[in-house]
């Protein structure tokens, strides 16, 4: 699996996620985490068909609300709604400054 994502990061110029299982899931949350670490900065995306992601990046919301997520890891990822939004949002993304786990002046 490691290598299957290790060739799909090296090919892509973005990744987006369509409704999906434990695989896409994982899959999404590795690549993101790549990002968040500063591993690269290509965009991601769900594509949310029928609303399929959406109780999704609700969760990620409410583990910023909790205290376990960066507010500024949200934009990590975009939730697109329409196939007809997705160019458009991959092109428009930028790349956020985030850390880790702790701020530079908290270690």
């Amino acid at each position: 699996m490691h290598e299957r994502k290790q060739k799909m990061y090296e090919l892509a110029d973005a990744f987006v996620a369509l409704p999906g299982g434990m695989g896409t899931l994982e899959e999404l949350t590795e690549i993101t985490t790549w990002a968040q670490l500063g591993l690269h900065r290509k965009p991601i995306a769900t594509l949310d068909v029928g609303g399929y992601w959406t109780g999704f990046h609700r969760f990620l919301r409410d583990a910023v609300q909790a205290g376990f997520m960066k507010p500024e890891n949200l934009s990590l990822i975009s939730n697109v709604a329409t196939v007809d939004g997705l160019l458009p949002a991959l092109e428009a993304y930028r790349a956020p400054t985030v850390g880790k786990w702790l701020d530079p002046e908290e270690t």
